[in-house]
């Protein structure tokens, strides 16, 4: 049996202990023990024993053992360690407390819980008034709402404001995905991560890169900022700022917005662009650009929009363009309404007043179609009043006229014309010394044209032609126009910038 000094002094310190906490609340009190005396060791503490409960303004502190420090308002609490404050509720094998600074250092298999939270790490500093927690060496946190994994060196909790921070290598994991990162926000109640930096997002169905930005992990609704890209099996998607709907396979992509496809050797560059996962299908608009690379060459092509897409169960791509569409590489430029380029058959369509120019030859028709092979002009077909013209001087023009026209090229130059119904042609003759000496001029149902250099070298006609040779001065310049035909070379885009002037002519030329 303790001596009765021994429990005098016990009955004082617990009283001393409730009388500092009347007076301002500012000292640890005890709340509970099985036993408390004092240890040599450590004169000038008091040793707790047993079901140990503390308080400090709010916030209870629960363990086996533990040494009070009275003078310095200072606690060590060993075993089955616990820290409760408002939702916040916190386990370890051992516990510092300066009450002063409020101030909790919790070392080994700390677990800290929030409603639908759960962070672990060996060691966690912990603010009671603030609610704020650090952790500087590991740690994870889990989501009960949807299973998301997050770890990272470095992290802090704001328990408040419900806000993770993480830094250094971190990790997201989602069964949908795996973030990476360098510095992350994380707020448990929305369940949204914000990016603070470099940060990757990788699924089966693609991946995402941006240095700022947002992704809702419950709604599975994004958005990137500062170099941000969506790459998917083959287009990638670049812009100022992306949209991502994952939940609806959605994307969209604003200002400096370029949409590149690995496969078909294509950029497609704009301000604003719309991006469907199922098909890949890709809207851009708002000075919208495509650019095709061929081995040397480039077809640069502009409209007011842009799209491109896989029809189901085809694996091959399409590609649309259509209002006021003009396009040119070097050995051809042409302009319609719309476009459309299928590479299933590598056969380009042209709608809505089709021109086309290839060297000196102007080539225009109802519907027009090219073909093409191993990335060159393989052949084109003028369907319905086709006309291939080529201008001899200011107010002279060879002209060749027909139902349905197909030129052949060779290495992208224009060398056979087949007319094929209803043909005609003008063409002016010129001597040794280059002066003009007459004007053949045919009617044929069916004719072969051959050509060097993009001049006429030899016409064949095959079904009953009616051919007349007049001198050059017989008739006036206007008498020699085939019906319905204009020169439109004033119209012919030349330079990039020209693209995105749509001029067209309204009267004939």
């Amino acid at each position: 049996m303790k001596p009765l000094h021994q429990f005098l002094l016990v009955f004082y310190t617990i009283l001393s202990t409730q009388i500092w906490a009347q007076e301002g609340n500012k000292k640890i009190r005890v709340e509970n023990a099985n036993s408390l005396e004092f240890n040599e060791q450590f004169s000038e503490a008091q040793v707790l024993k047993g079901n140990v409960v503390l308080s400090h303004q709010g916030t209870f502190l629960y363990c086996d053992s533990a040494y009070l420090f009275d003078k310095e308002n200072r606690l060590e609490a060993f075993s089955n360690v616990r820290i409760e404050s408002d939702t916040v509720k916190i386990t370890g094998n051992r516990l510092t407390y300066n009450a002063n600074e409020k101030q909790a250092l919790i070392n080994g298999d700390v677990v800290l819980t929030d409603p639908g939270t759960i962070l672990t790490t060996n060691e966690l500093y912990y603010n009671t008034a603030t609610g704020v927690a650090n952790y500087i060496t590991g740690g994870k946190i889990v989501s009960n709402r949807n299973k998301n994994e997050l770890t990272s060196e470095f992290g802090s909790y704001f328990s408040k404001e419900k806000n993770f921070y993480f830094k250094r290598k971190v990790v997201l994991i989602n069964e949908k995905y795996t973030m990476f990162g360098d510095t992350l926000r994380y707020n448990t109640l929305s369940e949204t991560a914000f990016f603070l930096g470099p940060t990757t997002i990788k699924s089966k169905e693609n991946t995402i890169y941006c240095e700022n930005g947002y992704y809702n992990t419950k709604t599975d609704i994004a958005e990137f900022g500062k170099n941000a890209w969506i790459k998917g099996k083959t287009q990638k998607i670049k812009g100022q700022s992306l949209y991502y709907d994952r939940k609806l396979a959605f994307g969209k992509a604003l200002r400096n917005v370029e949409v590149i496809d690995s496969v078909q050797r294509v950029k497609v560059t704009g301000n604003y662009a719309l991006y469907y996962e199922i098909n890949e299908r890709v809207t851009v608009t708002d000075s919208a650009l495509f650019h095709q690379f061929f081995e040397n060459d480039t077809l640069i092509l502009h409209a007011d929009t842009l799209k491109a897409f896989t029809p189901a169960n085809t694996g091959y791509r399409t590609f649309k363009a259509y209002a006021h569409c003009q396009f040119l590489k070097k050995d051809m430029q042409g302009k319609c309404d719309t476009l459309i380029y299928s590479y299933a058959d590598s056969v380009m369509r042209m709608y809505g007043k089709p021109i086309i120019w290839s060297d000196e030859n102007q080539l225009t028709g109802n519907f027009t179609t090219i073909h093409l092979k191993n990335s060159k002009v393989d052949h084109l077909i003028l369907h319905e009043n086709g006309v291939i013209a080529s201008k001899e001087d200011t107010v002279r023009f060879n002209q060749i006229k027909g139902k349905t026209i197909t030129g052949f090229f060779t290495n992208n130059e224009l060398r056979k014309i087949d007319v094929k119904g209803n043909g005609q042609s003008v063409y002016y003759s010129k001597d040794d010394k280059n002066d003009y000496i007459g004007i053949n001029k045919a009617i044929c149902s069916d004719m072969e044209i051959l050509l060097d250099s993009s001049k006429v070298e030899e016409i064949l006609f095959l079904t009953q032609p009616e051919a007349v040779f007049y001198p050059v001065n017989e008739l006036g310049y206007k008498e020699w126009m085939l019906k319905d035909f204009k020169w439109l070379g004033a119209f012919r885009p030349r330079e990039v910038k020209h693209l995105f002037k749509w001029l067209f002519p309204t009267t004939e030329t």
